[in-house]
């Protein structure tokens, strides 16, 4: 298995009661932190403008200006976002954007890539909130224009709701141009969403990666979807990797669980989060797979990875306050799971000054 973790930046709250003046400080430190320790492949944040549960005015900082500032402050790690909105950015614009930011982090970006949901902040920020088959549609022609964007420099569509006519893009991302051993399709896509008729579908043409419901059962189904959608259009199944996202609460014991429940409650409340979103939070939190013990997390990855889960990417709600949890995870979780790195990805480097 492999494991990603995402970096605080406030949309979830997780940055409430710390002087924004400092923000900056806590995320650089965590990115430096992951790209200091081999297990983590790769540190990611949330495509969002307002937070969750509740639109207020505690911090969300944008995802593709932390791309880049991540590129900048660290040497290894891979970097991405779980997952961009096609429609907050026209999709020629973030290709160009993504290419940018693959060669000053030297071919280390990941792309994650969805149709947006949170219809708060897509009214507030002026983009109306079409229904879903129009983002879904959004969301197939914005990948086209990626993949012919990164594999042949250019891209001409005239597409019901996006239109370029020999839009370049110069110089190429390093994936699948200058860095030897990377894919053929440039920067890796992840596709993320488990719409089973249009997404998995998109995913099936066009995903290096999926993220979908990592519960066991929805896992299960949707991956099963996503073959039959592979058969369809002859895409061979286990050429996309499928990943899942995980909320961690870890203790060494029972005890210890409930008192980081307990700190995730007292911190929404402090945070203004209505009691009636603080309960919804807590059912979610509690009833997740890597939720316990090291022990009991480690069984129900196990049973995970044997569905075909390969790729953890991992959220703690207190690592900008506390890495008690994190370092539990680390010491007792990844050793038993982890992958080794694999090796084509790791001796291609050039790197900066100050970064082994």
């Amino acid at each position: 298995m492999r494991f990603g973790i995402f970096v605080p930046q406030g949309w979830r709250m997780d940055l409430v009661g710390i002087d924004p003046a400092q923000h900056w400080g806590v995320m650089a430190g965590l990115a430096r932190r992951a790209d200091a320790n081999p297990e983590w492949e790769s540190i990611w944040v949330y495509d969002h403008f307002h937070t969750v549960p509740v639109p207020s005015q505690e911090a969300t900082h944008e995802a593709w200006t932390l791309m880049a500032a991540f590129a900048g402050v660290t040497g290894r790690v891979r970097l991405g976002q779980m997952c961009t909105c096609i429609s907050y950015r026209h999709p020629a614009y973030l290709a160009k954007a993504a290419a940018t930011v693959d060669i000053v982090s030297e071919g280390r970006l990941e792309m994650g890539i969805g149709a947006g949901w949170y219809e708060h902040e897509w009214r507030a920020y002026g983009y109306g909130f079409p229904r879903a088959g129009e983002r879904l549609a959004r969301l197939r022609e914005g990948v086209d224009i990626f993949r012919q964007l990164w594999t042949t420099g250019s891209a001409t569509l005239a597409g019901k709701h996006y239109q370029v006519d020999g839009a370049l893009c110069y110089p190429q991302p390093l994936q699948g141009t200058s860095l030897p051993g990377s894919r053929a399709n440039g920067i890796p896509m992840w596709v993320a969403g488990g719409g089973e008729k249009v997404t998995l579908r998109i995913a099936a043409e066009y995903a290096d990666y999926t993220n979908f419901d990592g519960t066991p059962d929805t896992f299960e189904e949707k991956s099963r979807i996503l073959r039959g959608h592979c058969d369809d259009v002859g895409r061979d199944f286990d050429s996309i990797v499928r990943t899942a996202d995980y909320n961690i609460f870890i203790g060494r014991d029972e005890r210890e669980v409930e008192e980081r429940f307990r700190w995730f409650e007292n911190h929404l409340r402090q945070a203004g989060v209505p009691e009636r979103k603080i309960e919804g939070q807590l059912r979610m939190a509690r009833t997740g797979p890597a939720v316990g013990t090291p022990e009991q997390i480690l069984e129900s990855l196990t049973a995970l990875e044997g569905l075909g889960m390969a790729y953890a990417i991992t959220y703690f709600a207190e690592a900008a306050y506390d890495l008690s949890g994190v370092e539990l995870f680390e010491r007792e979780v990844i050793p038993v799971l982890l992958d080794p790195a694999p090796k084509e990805e790791e001796h291609h480097r050039w790197h900066l000054p100050g970064f082994n």
